[in-house]
């Protein structure tokens, strides 16, 4: 898509580095003046831009990148909770929503603040939990 007029500028077929084939062919010389590209997580797309506009700065799409860390938050919570103590595990379940909101968004009235702070405030992360 060309992020100054809206225009989709190509749309592949498949998910792997030859659904791009095309593309590359139809933007032919003009490929040198593409400066950023938002493009998928995966390894094949970002080989082919490697290869083919290897000047362009790479984005990742929002979602994914989203997702990702997501996964991160999730697994680090887990790791705590496995080694926490009793009483701080009954501060950190229930804390994934917590932790996924938007602290600008929590809510005073179900007592989200009081709760994030108290799960930060009385927990411990330590390296080996990332």
């Amino acid at each position: 898509m060309n992020l100054d007029t809206g225009e989709v500028i190509f749309v592949g077929l498949g998910n792997g580095e030859d659904a791009l084939i095309p593309f590359w062919e139809f933007l032919g010389n003009r490929k040198k003046r593409i400066e950023t590209v938002a493009i998928d997580m995966g390894a094949a797309f970002r080989e082919a831009v490697r290869d083919n506009i290897p000047q362009a700065i790479m984005v990742f799409d929002h979602f994914h990148v989203v997702k990702l860390m997501d996964g991160r938050i999730d697994r680090l919570r887990r790791s705590v909770f496995r080694n926490a103590t009793d009483d701080e595990k009954d501060v950190i379940r229930g804390s994934r929503y917590l932790l996924l909101k938007n602290p600008e968004n929590l809510d005073d009235f179900r007592r989200e603040n009081r709760d994030w702070t108290g799960c930060f405030s009385r927990t411990r992360l330590s390296q080996r939990d990332t």
